[in-house]
Parts: C-alpha cells; structure tokens; sequence
C-alpha cells in the first residue's frame, strides 16, 4: 500500500517528460512530417518554457480562487450555523459546474474584458464544486463518537475542526484538490481565447495560420504540464507522509 502511494507519481511523471520531448521544435517537426501534414513556422523552445511559466501562474491562481472558496463553503455547509444554506450552496456549485469554462470566459469577456481575469473567474467556477463536495464529503467521515470525545474534552468548535475533524479528513479532501488542480493547469490554454498568454497561444496560432507545427508543440506543453503537475502533487503527498510516519 506505501510502496503504492510513494510510486503514484512515476506514470504521469513519466507522461509528462514525454510530451514535453514532443514539444521541442525538432521532435514535433519530425512527427509532423512523418504524419504528412503541413509544418509551419515552430515556436522556439525558450518562448514554450516562458509560456508555460505564464500558464502556471494563471493555473495556479485560479486553483487558489477555486479550492479556497469550496474549502471554505464545503466547511460553512458541515457546520450548524450554515446547515440551512447547504441546499442552496449545493445548487450554485452545481450550476457554476455545469456552464463550461469557455462559455464563462465568453459571457465575462464584454464585463470584465480581456486578459487573465476572465480566465480566473472560469478557472474559479469550475473547481468550485469538486472542492465543496470533496469536502462536505470527508467531513462527514469523521465519526461521532470522536466529535463528542473532543467535545468532552472541552475543545471549542474551532479547536474541534482544525485539530480533530480536518486532520482525519485530510486524504479525501487533499485529493479534490489535487483534481482540481490539475483540471485547472489543463483548462488554463483557454486563456488564449481571451488574449493571456498561455500554452494555448501556439494552439491558436496554429488553428488560425494552419501552422500544425505550432499546432502540437502547443498541445503536446499543454499536456505536459498537466501531467508534471500532477506528478509534483503526488511526489509532495507521497514525502508527507513519510514525514509524518517518521
């Protein structure tokens, strides 16, 4: 089970160097030429590694938007204060996921204009749910008798939450998480759409200019970094816990 988790990350990780290979210049126009297609100008690797730092950042702050949000909301809905709002809650995440990340950037775009901020309020609604649920969820794992013994105990309710009720909930809600971030780095290339520079900008380019060079290195960064976040998330997970077994 320990060896399992500890070797969670070589798959993806190996994914990921794969098709970061594919991305250089050189490895994709091979590909592209033996596939028969139109090659197109290639887009150095030095711009790819640059806009993959752009995409990260972008990824990484609507993952922020997104888990803090339903961390919090999932949290609010577990309580006895926020018990009645969780119907409601429920419906707005529902309908957050339900609208795909595009149609958001769409309908923000005349709002709130170009750039990363209509990117970031996709990103923020798509990961909303996963969170909230993932964490009402393992919440509500945590059985009864260990709520009263730490309420015997005299613990307050916010003493009760963050030393008993999330550190036994942990595992399941590191989890939504680690989906939700990497749904966030692979949903990120819409960016483009809206005129931040992401890994999406070659994909574009290459749609419009028929360019399928550009084309797959794009894609082929683009998945890249999904699977090396992915990668990153479980290796981090997997030295954790062996920390915290000593």
């Amino acid at each position: 089970m320990t060896r399992t988790r500890d070797t969670r990350a070589v798959l993806p990780l190996l994914l990921g160097m794969s098709l970061a290979a594919l991305s250089l210049p050189e490895v994709a126009g091979l590909l592209v030429r033996i596939l028969g297609l139109q090659a197109g100008t290639p887009v150095p690797a030095g711009r790819l590694a640059w806009l993959a730092r752009q995409h990260l950042a972008l990824a990484l702050a609507g993952f922020a938007l997104a888990g803090g949000a339903g961390l919090g909301l999932g949290i609010l809905a577990t309580r006895a204060a926020g018990a009645r709002l969780r119907p409601t809650l429920d419906t707005l995440a529902a309908a957050a996921q339900a609208v795909p990340p595009l149609v958001v950037v769409a309908l923000a775009l005349p709002v709130i204009g170009f750039g990363a901020a209509p990117v970031l309020l996709a990103l923020a609604a798509y990961g909303l749910m996963p969170v909230m649920r993932g964490t009402v969820g393992a919440l509500a794992t945590v059985p009864e008798e260990v709520r009263r013994a730490a309420i015997g105990m005299g613990l307050t309710p916010a003493q009760r939450l963050f030393r008993v009720e999330l550190p036994l909930a942990a595992g399941p809600i590191l989890e939504a998480l680690r989906v939700v971030l990497v749904l966030a780095v692979a949903t990120a290339a819409i960016g483009a759409l809206a005129g931040a520079q992401t890994l999406g900008t070659p994909i574009i380019v290459g749609l419009q200019n028929q360019n399928n060079l550009a084309l797959v290195q794009g894609a082929a960064a683009a998945a890249s970094l999904a699977f090396l976040t992915d990668a990153a998330w479980l290796a981090a997970a997997a030295g954790l816990a062996r920390l915290l077994r000593g």
